[in-house]
């Protein structure tokens, strides 16, 4: 039976899909145990219960067997070492970032070994500064990818044959996955898991973990709310907190500038120096989101999301979704709502 195959949301053969995560000495544990635990998750839903077909085969492995520790100490044990896997029998492999990422670049055995796996797994995944190993393997040549926010700057300059893409979630280039830091590992395992088995049993793990079921596509690295928790001054965070929350009022500089008793100016300098985005730039992007995001998930019509989201009206509304999208409100939905069934308001929480 071949470990790379499965079971799809068509009712293919029911066959099990071998998921390997690849941890180091060093690496965030998170990024190992978080993905590993979401593909062991489906073994437990519907159609992936005990004593049923389990659609996945989890193992975590590193460049030698034995115990890994992690960057703060706390072991994990890795199955296997890399000599003694044959990647052609992997479906997806699965490389962890965190601080031994740097030692691990060094490793030309590893690296070797990477560059060999693309190819013959199905699909070759990152989690946070893992895509910096798969960048030095070549993998990433040529694609876009991300990685941790922090971390996207200089993986632009060291790989500048990579197409960093630093606000996404995680990226699928072809055969290629990578995602942003840490928790963001957990989304794109719901994702693959959704692309493998259905959006049904996707979501009943997401239920389970207490975490917002995410969908393929570019999606912001940052919610607009963690924006706003980034702001080095509470002054200023408080205030995007408080823009988020009136979406659809008047949000121009001078009106903001008054809130915190600035002049325009002043606060225009502030804003922008705190969150490295102009006070207009901020409130676009909020406005786009929160449009976005009611589109997917909502039944309101066009006209009053444009409304109370600040745009104004439905055309004003199309031209912003064409400008960054390019499509328009109605071609979004078409392409992003979730499905009918799945349409519940507190669909994506547990």
């Amino acid at each position: 039976m071949d470990p790379r195959a499965g079971k799809r949301p068509d009712g293919d053969a029911l066959v099990t899909r071998r998921v390997v995560v690849l941890g180091y000495d060093g690496v965030e544990p998170l990024d190992v145990v978080g993905p590993a635990d979401i593909f062991a998750s489906a073994n437990f839903c519907p159609d992936g219960s005990p004593g049923s077909h389990a659609p996945y085969d989890v193992r975590v492995v590193a460049p030698a067997a034995g115990r890994i520790s992690s960057f703060f100490g706390l072991q994990l044990l890795a199955e296997q070492g890399l000599t003694d896997l044959d990647p052609a029998g992997i479906d997806t492999l699965i490389v962890a970032g965190g601080p031994g990422m740097w030692p691990a670049l060094q490793d030309a055995g590893l690296i070797a070994w990477l560059r060999n796996a693309h190819g013959k797994v199905r699909r070759l995944c990152s989690v946070c500064t893992g895509a910096f190993l798969l960048a030095e393997a070549g993998v990433l040549d040529g694609r876009r990818a991300t990685s941790h926010w922090r971390w996207c700057e200089t993986m632009a300059r060291r790989y500048p044959a990579v197409q960093v893409e630093p606000d996404a979630i995680w990226v699928n280039d072809g055969d290629v996955y990578t995602s942003a830091g840490v928790t963001a590992g957990m989304d794109l395992a719901l994702a693959l898991v959704e692309e493998d088995l259905g959006r049904r049993i996707a979501m009943a793990i997401a239920r389970a973990k207490v975490m917002f079921m995410k969908r393929p596509g570019g999606q912001s690295q940052f919610s607009d709310q963690l924006r706003a928790q980034t702001a080095a001054s509470p002054q200023i965070g408080d205030l995007q907190q408080w823009i988020l929350a009136h979406l659809g009022d008047d949000l121009s500089v001078p009106v903001l500038a008054e809130r915190l008793a600035m002049s325009p100016r002043h606060f225009a300098r502030v804003f922008c120096r705190e969150t490295r985005l102009t006070p207009a730039r901020f409130v676009a992007a909020a406005r786009l989101s929160e449009a976005r995001r009611r589109l997917e998930d909502g039944a309101d019509g066009v006209e009053r999301i444009a409304y109370e989201c600040g745009f104004g009206n439905a055309e004003r509304m199309r031209r912003t979704f064409l400008r960054h999208l390019g499509v328009g409100p109605h071609d979004y939905r078409q392409r992003f709502r979730a499905p009918p069934h799945a349409r519940q308001p507190t669909e994506e929480h547990a």
